[in-house]
């Protein structure tokens, strides 16, 4: 018998996305592994409002495990916040960015476990004019790509359909102007899509920054000032790897809080979903939440110092 099912149970209220991607896993033996690890799942029939129910039932539990998305635990954050309960993940979405900038196991049952043997660990948030994200925020070519990209084709075709959707919005691709004010300066640029990151991961595949974590307390800040689609395209590796800030034509640096302005009103995208509009004000929340995960020497693909200029 281990430790953990030793000691007092703890209960946990478990909230499970039905629509999320991953549903060929059991949950009777996700909540077997929880219970042999000394947690007790409850799952509350009723409001799907997800936010709604971890308020209704903070004062019964001693945690909350989402099983989803990315989507999924953005909509939880205000709750998480507000009510200061450590957050457990069942990584369920399509591109699972936060699991994987976390080191959390891709297999819901091998997170399940995790959840009962590692500590809830502070994470920050990243927010965005009220709104909380635990990924990135983009501006531009990426909040036209999450307008594109429907929740049946990223069912349907997982990762390969945020690639579909980007070919059809790089066709009708524009650079705009952008006015950036941070660390009491302004600038003025071009650019086709401005990021701010607060994890390490999103969209599936890409990297904020080569040395980014979710709890560094920086938001990293780029800006693709490319003049032609077919640039983007060579840039894709380093977009994958994090390292596009060292390209001539890419804008970098990290900071805390940042103002993002546009001639006209254009949508913000947080963790996928288009949440707000500019003017964007940016701020990052240091060690904002609770979530159970590996030691952060433990994570895997983190370099081992800052890039020059960071």
């Amino acid at each position: 018998m281990s430790a953990a099912s030793q000691a007092a149970p703890r209960k946990a209220l478990l909230l499970v996305n039905p629509k999320a991607r991953n549903g060929g896993f059991s949950l009777e033996e996700v909540r077997n592994v929880l219970r042999e690890g000394g947690i007790t799942p409850f799952e509350p029939e009723g409001d799907a409002d997800c936010t709604a129910v971890i308020k209704r039932h903070a004062e019964g539990c001693d945690l909350v495990i989402l099983g989803g998305g990315d989507g999924t635990l953005n909509a939880a954050a205000p709750a998480l916040v507000e009510t200061g309960l450590p957050l457990g993940i069942l990584p369920l979405g399509t591109a699972n960015d936060l699991a994987r900038s976390l080191g959390l196991p891709v297999d819901p049952v091998d997170a399940a476990r995790l959840i009962t043997t590692e500590e809830a660990r502070p994470a920050d948030l990243g927010c965005v004019n009220g709104h909380y994200y635990f990924n990135v925020a983009s501006i531009g070519f990426s909040a036209d790509l999450a307008g594109d990209l429907t929740a049946e084709s990223k069912k349907t075709w997982g990762t390969l359909g945020y690639g579909i959707a980007a070919i059809r919005v790089l066709r009708r691709m524009r650079p705009f102007t952008v006015y950036i004010e941070h660390d009491g300066q302004t600038e003025t640029v071009r650019t086709i899509q401005v990021s701010v990151g607060n994890g390490r991961h999103y969209g599936g595949g890409m990297t904020v920054e080569e040395t980014a974590t979710v709890d560094d307390g920086k938001l990293d800040f780029y800006s693709l000032e490319v003049a032609h689609w077919w640039r983007l395209l060579m840039l894709l590796p380093a977009l994958r790897k994090g390292t596009q800030g060292k390209a001539a034509d890419v804008r970098a640096f990290s900071t805390t809080e940042i103002v993002v302005k546009t001639k006209k009103p254009r949508p913000v995208n947080t963790d996928g979903e288009l949440s707000t509009y500019t003017p964007a004000h940016f701020k990052v929340l240091p060690k904002a939440v609770r979530i159970i995960s590996p030691a952060p020497a433990e994570r895997p693909g983190v370099a081992a110092g800052p890039t020059p200029g960071r």
